[in-house]
């Protein structure tokens, strides 16, 4: 998801539009909106300019404060090349800023990365285009590569659908699919980023653990020996969560990131969501080249601080190979303490620590 995308998606929309030029825009609204085409397409350009000036600026507690306006005069078809080229200010925004650089955007976590960015943008495209081919009469369809984008990168908590253009129009109150209810309010949803010391936890999208269970770097520059096993295994278990429509991205997978030299190190993450008690349990890996500088414990402390800070978590486990002396320091070095014999039998007995493992536990 990049500046192609956002050049791919503002290219289609302006083929699309460009035959109903001559219409009087002004007094057709734009399908279900309450908005007019007119109206409707200053919008999308004035999403554009303001993602690229955010991203650009490096804006931090909210958009810059200025908004575009069309100059006296301008018909559709200027109409048009103002949407071009906020369109390419975007793209060229999202390809000059650098892989870790968040800017202010509000939902859910207040910012985006680049190609957050870029999918927001994509997705303000798609979807005007087709409310506003709805209202001028004319067909519409993006291609599938960008729908699915869309959705892999900023839907994730949405189940795949038969196919992703009618997904993401369903998914976004615009249509329906066999066997799901019709959705009246929606967000898309940027990943959430955990701060540790010298590490950042960034949350691993279902795009690009797609590509990391698969064998690749989901997008990004691992060190020598990086991602280790246990990260992609991970991705494999985030990738099930996400096909099934269960999976809940504030409790995913993490890659964790040196904010010094972009490389990231290794990964944490959650197994699940939490269960009927409050109860959540992390894993973590490492790059061999990474260990014994103190990452692990970093990313173990911070991600159990933001666990514990909500309200629907009381207790994070861990569960530790026996004669992983090393993993165990890191526990408790991270605020755990060895569970219990009773406890780990309890855990046992419901199939939650096999044999050759140790719990340790941390209470809020």
């Amino acid at each position: 998801m990049g500046g192609d995308q956002v050049e791919e998606a503002v290219a289609g929309c302006v083929a699309a539009l460009r035959p109903a030029v001559d219409q009087d825009w002004t007094a057709v609204r734009a399908g279900g909106l309450e908005w007019n085409c007119h109206d409707t397409a200053v919008h999308v350009a004035d999403d554009l300019v303001a993602y690229a000036a955010n991203l650009a600026g490096r804006a931090q507690d909210g958009y810059f404060p200025f908004e575009l306006t069309l100059g006296d005069g301008t018909d559709n078809t200027g109409l048009l090349q103002v949407v071009e080229a906020t369109g390419a200010l975007l793209a060229a925004a999202v390809r000059t800023a650098p892989p870790g650089v968040r800017a202010f955007h509000p939902y859910p976590f207040r910012s985006a990365d680049r190609a957050g960015f870029a999918a927001m943008g994509v997705a303000e495209v798609l979807l005007h285009t087709h409310d506003m081919a709805q209202g001028l009469g004319l067909a519409y369809e993006p291609s599938a590569d960008l729908a699915e984008s869309v959705l892999t990168w900023i839907f994730p908590h949405v189940q795949p659908g038969p196919a992703p253009w009618p997904t993401l129009l369903w998914a976004t109150g615009r249509g329906e699919l066999p066997g799901r209810a019709p959705v009246t309010e929606w967000r898309w949803r940027n990943n959430l980023v955990v701060p540790a010391e010298r590490v950042t936890l960034t949350g691993i999208r279902p795009a690009a653990a797609d590509d990391l269970r698969l064998g690749g770097t989901g997008g990004f520059d691992w060190i020598e020996g990086g991602p280790y096993e246990g990260t992609r295994e991970a991705c494999s278990h985030l990738m099930k969560a996400y096909e099934a429509g269960v999976h809940r991205p504030e409790f995913g997978v993490f890659a964790l990131v040196r904010p010094e030299d972009g490389r990231a190190v290794g990964g944490i993450g959650f197994h699940g969501a939490p269960d009927e008690e409050g109860r959540v349990e992390i894993g973590y890996d490492l790059a061999v080249g990474a260990r014994g500088n103190g990452y692990a414990t970093e990313a173990l402390r911070a991600l159990t601080g933001w666990a514990l800070a909500r309200e629907d978590v009381d207790v994070v486990l861990l569960t530790v190979e026996h004669d992983n002396v090393p993993s165990q320091r890191v526990a408790t070095r991270a605020g755990f303490t060895r569970a219990t014999v009773e406890e780990e039998r309890l855990a046992q007995d419901k199939h939650d620590l096999d044999a050759g493992l140790r719990l340790y536990i941390h209470h809020s």
